[in-house]
């Protein structure tokens, strides 16, 4: 009885169908595994993303606190009083000097010229002489 039992083992696992189905299940647990080990790299890419994202954030952070800190300082609001108030110290004199910028009249003296030309010569000038 035991050899017929062993005999009918013997004759399923030698059979194609048997090794066609190991093979089916040897594949699925192929597939799976692969699936699994490409997600768990996917997972340890991330983490390693956001390390370096909380050390960026982390010197942004540390920026941040030095501003405030220079921004909250007596010395930059004085410095916003000077600059953007006109404000001074008690005892301080203060001398405005007038500086004329060459620049501005030359571009209003171009534009004066550029209004009295006629239209064909503006044309002339602006697709072949561009220094007017």
């Amino acid at each position: 009885m035991k050899t017929k039992e062993k005999n009918k083992i013997k004759s399923v696992l030698s059979s194609r169908w048997f090794l066609v189905i190991a093979l089916i299940i040897a594949v699925f647990f192929a597939f799976s595994f692969a699936r699994a080990y490409y997600q768990d790299y996917k997972v340890r890419q991330e983490i390693e993303l956001l390390k370096e994202e909380v050390k960026s954030l982390e010197i942004k952070k540390l920026e941040s606190m030095e501003i405030l800190k220079y921004v909250t300082s007596d010395s930059f609001v004085e410095e916003k009083a000077r600059i953007e108030l006109n404000m001074k110290q008690p005892g301080e004199q203060v001398m405005i000097f007038n500086n004329v910028n060459n620049s501005e009249k030359e571009e209003s003296f171009v534009e004066d010229k550029k209004n009295v030309l006629k239209n064909p010569i503006k044309w002339w000038y602006y697709f072949i002489h561009k220094d007017i």
